[in-house]
């Protein structure tokens, strides 16, 4: 078995470190929503390889995990978005679930352009609920140089 530890203390760590990359989380009735979004090349080749990502300076990764708020890891659930920038392009974001022991993740790839700014639009249904719910952001995404 193969450990995927090395990508959760990354992304542990971005949630951490609002300066490297856009953080932020929401409350939805008995879940809270955590997000991040960062450019692929913050993840070390061996470790992108092991979950099939292209790192590039023109690629950034969507990060979302949704935990009860009542304690607990990341729960399963289902995940559909888009990322629209100002010109009215839509990225359709397809969403990969990563497992690692008790806590469930999710991680999308998209392209950019430099100092191109998102609007982030994701539907997310926990896989213990009836209700879906829509998580709204927008940032600007720079390419590493």
């Amino acid at each position: 078995m193969t450990r995927l530890l090395p990508l959760f203390t990354l992304l542990a760590l971005f949630m951490a470190s609002p300066g490297q990359a856009q953080t932020g989380s929401e409350r939805f009735g008995d879940y809270q929503v955590y997000y991040s979004v960062f450019n692929s090349t913050f993840v070390l080749p061996d470790v992108a390889s092991i979950h099939g990502l292209v790192r590039g300076n023109d690629r950034a990764l969507v990060n979302i995990s949704v935990s009860r708020v009542d304690g607990g890891l990341g729960v399963p659930a289902t995940l559909t978005g888009t990322a629209t920038n100002l010109l009215q392009q839509a990225q359709t974001l397809e969403f990969q679930e990563i497992s690692e022991g008790d806590t469930t993740y999710y991680i999308a790839p998209m392209r950019h352009l430099n100092e191109e700014r998102y609007h982030f639009r994701i539907s997310l249904q926990p896989e213990d609920s009836e209700q879906a719910f829509t998580l709204q952001f927008t940032q600007t995404l720079y390419q590493e140089r």
